[in-house]
């Protein structure tokens, strides 16, 4: 039971430690808004990540043949939740943004969606997941099913560590950060966001 708490919390971890879309988001809304901003996006991540953990756990065999079967429609909306994201990111503005915080209480809870949102389009994650499940063998006959649901939680648990530790580390070099900066990285993310999703209806297109 130690091992599979152990394996959990490694994959949780490896799985958010990627600087994809999601990570660039919650860097971004730590610098502009706050660190528990930024927490509550790797939150939100880490609550979609849980979903796809037990998806694959309790069904390895009839998710691979189904994303498989649907990956070109999978990767075509996934890629265009990923441009609204980032059109919206680029065109955000962090002067208006610090007006509205004076004005209003910013909702933790649009955050945390937002980021389970921006995970969960993100369906080829669930490869991901069977690679790492495979390489730590976390799921093996002798597990029971509460032994597995203890794993998945553990794997919260990884991501949750990670998140808690980067916002941590964004959140002590805010400083160096100035409005412009934090304009400028909006920019840099939303066009990072865009592009990842243009490669993605690209990929699509040509391997059709």
């Amino acid at each position: 039971m130690l091992g599979l708490i152990g394996k959990g919390i490694v994959i949780g971890i490896l799985v958010s430690a990627p600087l994809g879309p999601v990570g660039m988001l919650c860097i971004q809304r730590t610098l502009s808004k706050g660190r528990w901003y930024g927490f509550s996006t790797g939150v939100g991540a880490m609550f979609s990540d849980m979903f796809y953990a037990a998806v694959t756990c309790l069904g390895m065999g009839f998710v691979v043949g189904f994303i498989e079967a649907n990956q070109a429609v999978l990767q075509c909306t996934g890629s265009l939740v990923l441009a609204l994201f980032g059109y919206y990111t680029y065109r955000n503005n962090p002067i208006k943004e610090l007006k509205n915080r004076r004005e209003k209480k910013i909702s933790y809870t649009y955050d945390c969606f937002t980021g389970f949102l921006l995970t969960f389009s993100n369906v080829l994650i669930v490869l991901l997941y069977i690679g790492l499940f495979t390489r730590f063998g976390f799921v093996v006959p002798e597990y029971s099913f509460w032994m597995l649901m203890s794993g998945i939680a553990c794997i919260g648990l990884g991501a949750i560590i990670w998140w808690f530790g980067i916002t941590y580390f964004i959140s002590k070099i805010k400083k160096w950060f100035n409005i412009r900066s934090i304009w400028v990285l909006n920019r840099i993310v939303g066009t990072i966001i865009i592009i990842l999703a243009i490669i993605g209806v690209l990929s699509v297109i040509l391997y059709c």
